[in-house]
């Protein structure tokens, strides 16, 4: 696992790029609240200094264009500050540092907060260290369903579902997984759209 550095010299090209970089916006919790798309990965670099990422798989992928066969390298990475926050992107380039710079990329610029609590009949210890509903996800032929466990069970997972699991800040879960799951990156792109409807039913009072 690696952290990322943020980037130095910044000129932002949108308006929420320009609102963060002079102060008016002050943490990534704001932009969730209002609804606003993250169209910079800076503003993610600025807001939650320290992700992490993790490469989850590396693929050679080969196509027919007009002018002859390319190959390509095709990496899907996780990113998260393990601590409510995490985001899974793809990328491909030729050169395998550029493919996992443009994953991590994405991935920053898909990052979505989850909603952690304990909602485990047989705990009940109001710790963030579940999840407090049952939720789903479905990537291509991969469906993810995520139920809250008690304390001390552990990510009950895949390895590629634990990554992103743990960088999400989960500690404990039971998952149940349908469909085509050796596909690493459906697999992760399931977790994260299940983690995603942690936040559907999100309310100040309850973050």
């Amino acid at each position: 696992m690696i952290a990322i550095a943020t980037r130095g010299s910044w000129v932002p090209r949108t308006e929420l790029g320009r609102m963060v970089q002079e102060g008016r916006i002050k943490s990534i919790e704001e932009i969730f609240a209002r609804g606003l798309p993250i169209k910079e990965v800076e503003i993610v670099d600025a807001l939650l200094p320290g992700l992490k990422f993790e490469v989850l798989s590396v693929n050679f992928v080969q196509r027919q264009t007009d002018s002859g066969e390319v190959s390509q390298y095709q990496v899907t990475v996780a990113v998260g500050n393990e601590d409510g926050y995490v985001g899974v992107g793809m990328g491909k380039s030729r050169q395998i540092g550029m493919a996992i710079e443009k994953a991590v990329k994405r991935a920053k610029l898909n990052i979505i907060p989850v909603r952690r609590g304990c909602g485990s009949w047989e705990c009940l210890c109001g710790e963030p260290h579940s999840i407090p509903f049952r939720v789903e996800g479905k990537s291509g032929s991969v469906r993810v369903m995520l139920l809250p466990a008690p304390k001390g069970v552990g990510l009950v997972a895949s390895d590629t579902a634990k990554v992103v699991l743990r960088l999400a800040g989960i500690q404990d879960v039971w998952t149940r997984t349908f469909g085509e799951t050796r596909t690493i990156h459906n697999m992760a792109k399931g977790v994260y759209e299940a983690l995603k409807q942690t936040y559907k039913f999100y309310s100040p009072d309850l973050w």
